[in-house]
């Protein structure tokens, strides 16, 4: 064999070797960092700068072969043709073994990419959200960043996670992360942890999966209102402002208590009025508020005033989850609102009751309440989504035994998609859907879902 055909079969060799090697390059790059139709664009570019550099060096010599000294032309379209069609082959690989569904319980988010929840405190309890849920997350629902965080509490152990200093982090807002140490921690708070509305816009509270805020079985945990004076003024229309953002993720509320409270009544967790509010990989378990009265509830959550009325958003959250950890209130078991819409997505809602009795207006001779065995919506101009979420098991004295939604002005609606609504006890007034009690105007729309047993005694 001549000079220019060993000089070939040493650039085809040298060939592949390249590839191979940017081969290796690629699918180590590609399987961290990259979107499918990325990692094929990727390998394609890479391939085509690993072939460079040979296929530049073989234009210097006189002659081309391709294993053998054929014609020059053939073999050149030859080579042409075998290395798009392995670039090819290497690129449909990459693409279509990562889209075949996310697995592990992921959920995705509106744009189609797998939201990863971190555990919270398997442990310590049932785990955050409905396994069953599927439902994309819009993006404005999701987990926030917290790369980069304001306060971190705590310096890598347990006794350095003072629940102090998270009540002057919460009062100071912008984002919270905690440094307690490998394990799971309570952290139970003296008094509530109050947002002061000219502090910071946002406030994040992440607990990295590891971290219970409790209130003792005394007291509330979690305080925002920005009509509030004691918590500063910040605008003159207090009902209707975008800020503070509040969103509390990756933690649990656990055994507050708002019993006590007499003129913010409900929210036994957490309370909020105005702004913006968000829960998204959270629990809460043995939270309760007023046992009695009309209007009041919302054992582990009360909403009040979002701003131009958007959503609440309450994404892979459980409310009680197994018996021994419900939540308890007059209303609402779980959640209540004033004219708020919620937006709940991949949730599970179970073993919470509303134990009111009397129903609002309450009854002649009783103190009202005892409606929303996990949800209670009441107020006007209001929405309720409900997608790829479990509700069951929960107990009212009244009304809905899974929802109680009554919009004053007959407005609003109600949509229920991917879900399991079932074996949720007592009640009455379901005019559409068992469980479920409303005006028998107000349109619902229930998508791939099953609603049944939910009145049995």
């Amino acid at each position: 064999m001549d000079y220019i055909a060993k000089s070939a079969i040493q650039n085809t060799k040298q060939t592949y070797f390249c590839n191979s090697v940017c081969f290796l390059a690629y699918s180590w790059h590609a399987t961290i960092f990259l979107s499918p139709w990325n990692n094929f664009i990727f390998f394609l570019l890479t391939s085509l700068v690993s072939r460079g550099p040979v296929f530049a060096r073989s234009q210097r010599l006189k002659q081309k072969v391709w294993f053998e000294q054929d014609d020059p032309k053939e073999n050149g379209l030859r080579r042409h043709i075998l290395h798009l069609f392995f670039v090819f082959c290497i690129g449909a690989f990459s693409i279509f073994p990562s889209g075949c569904g996310t697995g592990g319980g992921e959920t995705e988010n509106s744009a189609g990419q797998a939201i990863i929840f971190p555990p919270v405190n398997p442990e310590g309890g049932p785990p955050a959200g409905n396994p069953d849920g599927t439902a994309p997350v819009p993006s404005e629902a999701d987990l926030e960043d917290v790369s980069n965080p304001d306060h971190i509490i705590g310096v890598g152990t347990p006794e350095s996670c003072g629940a102090e200093s998270f009540i002057d982090a919460v009062a100071q807002g912008g984002t919270i992360v905690f440094d307690c140490g490998p394990d799971p921690i309570t952290l139970t708070l003296p008094r509530p942890a109050k947002v002061f509305n000219d502090a910071n816009p946002d406030i994040v509270i992440d607990g990295g999966g590891l971290v219970s805020l409790s209130g003792g079985g005394r007291i509330r945990i979690l305080y925002m209102n920005t009509c509030d004076a004691d918590q500063v003024w910040t605008t003159p229309h207090c009902q209707n402002q975008d800020h503070p953002r509040l969103t509390v993720q990756n933690i649990t509320f656990v055994n507050g208590n708002s019993t006590g409270e007499i003129e913010y009544d409900g929210g036994g967790a957490i309370w909020v009025r105005g702004g913006r509010f968000k829960a998204v990989n959270c629990r809460f378990f043995n939270n309760v508020c007023s046992d009695t009265g009309p209007d009041v509830g919302g054992a582990a959550v009360r909403v009040f005033s979002q701003y131009e009325g958007l959503p609440v958003y309450i994404v892979n959250c459980t409310f009680g989850g197994a018996q021994g950890y419900g939540n308890v209130g007059s209303n609402g078991g779980a959640i209540s609102s004033i004219g708020v819409s919620w937006t709940i997505i991949n949730s599970l809602f179970s073993y919470n009751r509303a134990i009111g009795y009397g129903a609002n207006p309450a009854d002649p001779g009783t103190p009202g309440g005892g409606s929303g065995g996990a949800i209670y919506n009441d107020g006007n101009t209001m929405t309720l989504t409900v997608l790829g979420t479990q509700i069951e098991y929960n107990e009212v004295n009244e009304h809905g035994s899974a929802i109680f939604f009554v919009s004053n002005d007959h407005t609003g609606n109600i949509v229920i998609e991917d879900s399991v609504i079932t074996n949720n006890v007592g009640g009455s007034w379901y005019p559409a859907y068992d469980g479920i009690s409303m005006h028998s105007d107000t349109p619902i729309s229930v998508t791939d879902s099953i609603i049944e047993y939910n009145s049995q005694e």
